[in-house]
C-alpha cells in the first residue's frame, strides 16, 4: 500500500504540473470557445497538434473552465489539423448570456457538441455575433503552435508564485531521489536474479556429474 504521505506528494505535484507549465494562460473574455480539428495518429504531420492537445490544452482548460474547447479527431490521417478560435465580436455584460450560450442551453445534452474521435464535430460555421481565427497546425512543432496562440488570442501567461516555485524544486528533487532509489534497487534485484541463476546452473552441473559418475 502506497504511504498516505508520498501519495499526498503526488497529488500536490500532478496539481502544480496542471496549474503551470505550457499552456498556463487566461484568456480574454472575447473568447468564446475554442476547436482543434487533427487525425487519431501522430504520423503525417499530427505530432505536434497531438502534443498541443496533451500538453497545453489541459492547462488551458484549467485556467479557463468557462470556455468550451473541444477537440475532433479523424481516422484520415491526410486530414488537415487546425485550430478554430472564436471571438466574440460585441462586448457582452457578464451576466448575458451570448447567443451561442442560449442555443446550445435549449439543446438536450445528447445533440450538444461534444468532442469525438470519429469526426463526428468539425469546426462550426461563427454564430452570428462572432468571428474566428484558425491556427495549420499540420507539421508545427507544440511549441510554435502554442507561440502562435497566444499572439493570435492575446492571452496573459501564468507564472508560479515564488512559494509554488519552491515547492517545484522540492518535487523535482523529490523525483530525482525516488529515481535513484529505483535504479539502486533494480541494481540489487538484479544482482540476486544473476546470483540465483548461477546458482541454478552450479546446482545442474554438480546433479550432472553426480549421474555421471554413478
Amino acid at each position: 500500500m502506497v504511504n498516505p504521505g508520498k501519495r499526498m506528494h503526488r497529488l500536490q505535484a500532478k496539481l502544480l504540473a496542471l496549474r503551470h507549465g505550457p499552456g498556463a494562460a487566461i484568456l480574454p473574455p472575447e473568447i468564446t470557445r475554442i476547436h482543434m480539428n487533427f487525425a487519431l495518429k501522430w504520423n503525417d504531420g499530427h505530432f505536434g497538434p497531438r502534443k498541443f492537445w496533451k500538453s497545453c490544452l489541459p492547462r488551458l482548460k484549467f485556467w479557463n473552465p468557462a470556455i468550451p474547447m473541444l477537440v475532433n479527431r479523424t481516422s484520415d490521417q491526410s486530414a488537415a489539423a487546425k485550430m478554430s478560435i472564436y471571438f466574440r465580436q460585441a462586448a457582452l455584460s457578464s451576466d448575458t448570456p451570448s447567443a451561442l450560450a442560449s442555443k446550445l442551453s435549449s439543446l438536450p445534452l445528447a445533440q450538444q457538441p461534444h468532442s469525438s474521435t470519429e469526426n463526428e464535430h468539425p469546426a462550426p460555421e461563427p454564430e452570428e455575433g462572432e468571428r474566428v481565427v484558425t491556427i495549420d497546425m499540420k507539421n508545427v512543432h507544440s511549441d510554435d503552435i502554442l507561440s502562435e496562440f497566444i499572439a493570435k488570442t492575446g492571452a496573459t501567461l501564468v507564472h508560479p508564485t515564488p512559494d509554488e516555485q519552491v515547492e517545484m524544486r522540492k518535487f523535482d528533487e523529490l523525483a530525482e531521489r525516488a529515481a535513484i532509489d529505483r535504479a539502486i534497487r533494480k541494481k540489487y534485484l538484479d544482482d540476486i536474479r544473476r546470483e540465483e541463476r548461477i546458482q541454478a546452473v552450479a546446482r545442474q552441473e554438480a546433479e550432472a556429474i553426480k549421474m555421471a559418475n554413478q
